[in-house]
């Protein structure tokens, strides 16, 4: 025993009235700050501030929005949208939402508003007005709408070309557009709150004559949080349904209810901790504490197994039931039980804990404070779930006194021998040749797993927003958007950055960014290209009698200042100076591979063009300040693609970073697993037996990612590191108590009788007669026979040194023998193990999310693979790497 080992015994267990205290009260301290968390979401807690899109973003979000975009549809269900009573509605539903807090009025775009205006060609040149007339006054009591006034509207909406836009394309109705103000350290919006306010928009003016239909992030985020709260319901059912698994396992209602209660603790301590840091709950980490009370309960489950074998036998729980029956002898009391657990499992339970916290760690490469935040409770609950297993569980265990304990040790007795032809069957596969085809159908099987696992896509797989179901109200509603309208909120802002009035000045300049537009227009998944140069060359023609002739680009600097200077900053199509004009693709979905697309062929123009510049307005400006100090003026054909603003140029940038960073963050975990493997074990081939079979199964992870046609995107890539954070725990236990089994555990000072540093064969004979007080034969002392003593004495001198002891004692047991034992005394608690995880996750399957379902399935898929591939690798990869050479002819007797 160490000397931290022993002074964390006096500390704890010396103490354990104290340390019980003081659990107690920061327990309750805890409860109390986790009554006080509140749902925290944020549209740039989402994103990947520090990207090159994502910085486009952000320079330009005041001049043209941001992707934070609200669409509100009202749709007359007869399928006629020219009726007082439907334009009544939508002015109404039009200033609602206006009259918003969050919202951006003067982005605010709707048949009502005054930016949605319409130009024609007239005897005297253009004329323009508002689509509405401004004698359509449809609220005004006593006012009576006419044929002829309904079809000057119509007529306006095809002469403002907002046909499929703001109206639906067969006239069924009409949006309403609304920005959300930006968000900011002043202005931090709560989306719930907005959420609940467009809802209630909706219920107010929904009735047999009208629907409306809202998406946007503000929706979506209030429909994540409503359906994230049903995980409260399926909590509470985890934990009845785990707390039956361990009385099953246990037949203890103590044990099971004392292994709750300490990962409850963990629980209420994490969210406590994630008041006092400062987070709220995100609903995207909605499932943190159902992992970490998972992880708890695992654990949990590992300290009641080995104080059983303590409290019913003494010791390790191996032998024949005759050889288990004569270990009862040697049962100890409680207190003494649970401070040889805590030895026994401070270690390996430490180290597979720490594991978990390394990888959890891990998450936070990626540059998103959502999944820092993530990263950081993830890895503040697991590394609480330390002290409260390997501290709390052992002391409230040390009061712990089980009733019926003959009783309990014969159903024990029984569970440890129930399944020794299954324990047997195993051990025989850490034989050579066994082992060896083992090893080549894993090898087979990786080598598929990764050739499909290859398969999976970056961001969304499927239409729709993918953490909700099909039928969720969202999805109904975008997909209603989608087919009545040309376009929706799947936009990407390419910003096209030039010299000052570039779009009265410049044709080469507006030219470029024409032709890009059209070469835009052309991409496989591009419904439509919205820019300057396009609505220019309307007016321009407008200003020629709208001669389809004369549909281009003026070359005459005053021609294309007449043709470009009718449009103002609140069009969209250009900011203040005309310096940034956005050429703006409206997409048919939001699959990768449609963003893929988009950014690919941006990128292919912009560098066939020569039209890329990182820097380049910084440049342009510092070249404008020199210019006017010398009174000139600057002037510049040169443009600048910026990528990307919008919906869609976020969800770009968020998928580039998980491109980038998904390999990484897994060999992180896997580096972060070997190391702590290798320093507990102080060996690396035994760091490689328990590593190998946890990265097969992450391949075969994104096998079933495939499969389930779920792509990997933040949320995803977070909840595969929380499966290799959690899945390696199988590994180290059965790895742990297959070395404590190879290795006797008999002390050299115990067998040195006359102390006189040697051991010879007669005082290791006689440690299995009279070592104990009672004169009963040591709880291991079938290992410690005289006919092992060649086994240790290497030098052949009929005695053993301290150092042929010690490196003796390794070798005592066969690799079969030694993994036959392993399984018998852990086996079923690992089953167990993988059991109540799997339980805990798969819940989530019944989630009102599909995220939650998804990653549902997923979890529970890892944990009980991960225990499979465990049980079957882990003694091949033994086999090969520590013992190739061993004669190994063992054979269980049954």
């Amino acid at each position: 025993m160490s000397k931290f080992d022993q002074l964390a015994e006096r500390v704890i267990f010396g103490n354990r009235a104290l340390v019980l205290a003081v659990f107690v009260l920061v327990t309750a301290a805890m409860a109390f700050f986790a009554s006080q968390l509140k749902v925290d979401a944020g549209f740039n807690k989402q994103v990947p501030l520090q990207h090159e899109y994502m910085r486009t973003f952000t320079d330009y979000q005041a001049d043209f929005g941001g992707a934070n975009r609200v669409l509100i549809a009202v749709m007359a269900k007869d399928g006629n949208m020219f009726s007082k009573e439907y334009m009544a509605t939508l002015e109404n539903v039009t200033n609602d939402v206006i009259n918003l807090d969050a919202t951006d009025d003067a982005k605010a775009r709707s048949l009502f508003t005054p930016n949605v205006r319409f130009i024609e060609v007239v005897e005297d040149g253009l004329s323009g007005g508002n689509v509405i007339p401004q004698d359509f006054t449809p609220n005004l009591e006593g006012f009576e709408a006419t044929p002829e006034q309904f079809a000057k509207i119509k007529g306006n909406i095809v002469k403002a070309g907002i046909t499929g836009r703001l109206v639906a394309k067969d006239y069924s109705g009409a949006m309403v557009w609304a920005d959300l103000i930006p968000e900011s350290d002043v202005n931090k919006l709560d989306y719930q709150k907005v959420a609940k306010q467009l809802e209630a928009i909706r219920k107010k003016y929904e009735n047999d004559n009208t629907s409306v239909h809202i998406i946007g992030f503000a929706k979506m985020v209030g429909d994540i949080s409503d359906g994230a709260m049903s995980v409260i319901k399926f909590f509470l059912i985890t934990i009845a349904f785990t707390w039956i698994l361990l009385f099953l396992y246990s037949s203890s209602a103590k044990l099971a209810s004392l292994t709750v209660l300490s990962a409850l603790v963990s629980v209420v301590w994490m969210l406590g901790a994630l008041k006092l840091m400062g987070f709220g709950i995100d609903p995207m980490n909605m499932l943190t504490p159902f992992l970490i009370f998972a992880i708890a309960v695992s654990h949990g489950e590992q300290m009641i197994n080995r104080f059983r074998g303590e409290i019913f036998f003494g010791g390790l729980e191996d032998g024949t039931v005759e050889q288990l029956r004569l270990k009862a002898r040697h049962a100890v009391d409680p207190k003494t039980a649970a401070i040889r657990s805590f030895h026994a499992l401070l270690i390996p339970g430490t180290v597979a804990l720490l594991a978990g916290c390394i990888g959890f760690g891990a998450i936070m490469v990626i540059p998103i404070q959502m999944i820092r935040e993530l990263a950081i409770t993830a890895t503040v609950g697991v590394a609480l779930t330390i002290v409260t297993d390997l501290v709390l569980l052992p002391i409230l265990l040390s009061y712990t006194k089980l009733r019926n304990l003959d009783k309990k040790r014969e159903f024990r007795l029984r569970q440890l021998t129930q399944f020794d032809k299954i324990w047997a069957a195993l051990s025989k596969l850490s034989r050579p040749k066994a082992a060896a085809t083992v090893l080549a159908i894993g090898a087979v099987v990786w080598a598929a797993a990764w050739w499909q696992g290859n398969k999976v896509m970056i961001g969304d797989a499927q239409q729709g927003v993918a953490e909700l179901r099909p039928e969720a109200r969202y999805n109904q509603d975008a997909r209603l958007i989608s087919s009545r309208f040309a376009l929706g909120v799947d936009t990407m802002n390419i910003i096209v950055e030039a010299g000052p009035s570039a779009c009265t000045t410049s044709y080469k300049a507006m030219e470029t960014i024409d032709r890009f537009a059209w070469h835009m227009a052309n991409v496989e998944g591009v419904e439509q290209v919205i820019t300057l140069p396009m609505a220019a060359k309307q007016v321009n023609a407008g200003w020629n009698d709208g001669s389809p002739r004369w549909k281009v680009l003026p070359r005459d600097p005053d021609t294309l200042r007449q043709s470009t200077q009718s449009f103002e900053t609140d069009s969209g199509l250009l900011n203040a100076d005309c310096s940034a004009i956005p050429v703006t693709v409206f997409t048919k979905d939001h699959k990768s591979t449609t963003i893929d697309r988009v950014v690919a062929e941006t990128k292919k123009f912009r560098t066939e063009n020569q039209a890329y510049e990182e820097g380049f307005a910084k440049k342009r400006d510092a070249a404008v300040a020199k210019a006017q100090e010398n009174g000139e003026e600057y002037t510049t054909d040169q443009v600048n693609f910026r990528l990307a603003t919008g919906p869609l140029g976020v969800q770009a940038a968020t998928n580039d970073t998980v491109r980038e960073k998904e390999h990484l963050i897994l060999w992180l975990l896997y580096g972060a697993v070997f190391a702590m493997c290798w320093i507990s074990f102080k060996s690396w081939r035994a760091a490689l037996c328990v590593a190998l079979p946890l990265m097969m199964v992450t391949e075969l992870g994104h096998s079933l990612m495939v499969y389930l046609d779920i792509g990997m995107k933040v949320n995803t890539l977070t909840v595969v590191a929380l499966g290799v954070g959690i899945g390696v725990d199988y590994g180290i236990y059965i790895f742990a108590r297959m070395r404590e089994a190879m290795s006797h555990r008999i002390e050299f000072v115990a067998a040195d009788k006359d102390r006189d540093r040697t051991v010879t064969p007669e005082e290791l004979h006689a440690l299995k007669h009279g070592h104990l007080e009672d004169g009963g034969a040591h709880p291991d002392a079938h290992m410690a026979t005289a006919a092992h003593f060649d086994g240790l004495d290497r030098d052949t001198d009929g005695r053993l040194t301290h150092k042929e002891f010690n490196e003796g004692q390794e070798h005592l047991r066969t690799l079969s023998e030694s993994y036959f034992i392993a399984l018998k005394t852990t086996g079923i608690a690992i089953f167990y193990t993988a059991l109540t995880l799997a339980v805990g996750v798969a819940m989530w399957i019944f989630s009102d999310l599909k995220f939650q379902a998804d990653m549902g399935i997923m979890l529970t898929f890892m944990f009980v693979v991960n225990m499979l591939a465990a049980i079957v690798f882990l003694p091949a990869l033994c086999r090969w790497l520590l013992r190739p050479k061993e004669q190994d002819n063992w054979v269980a007797h049954l």
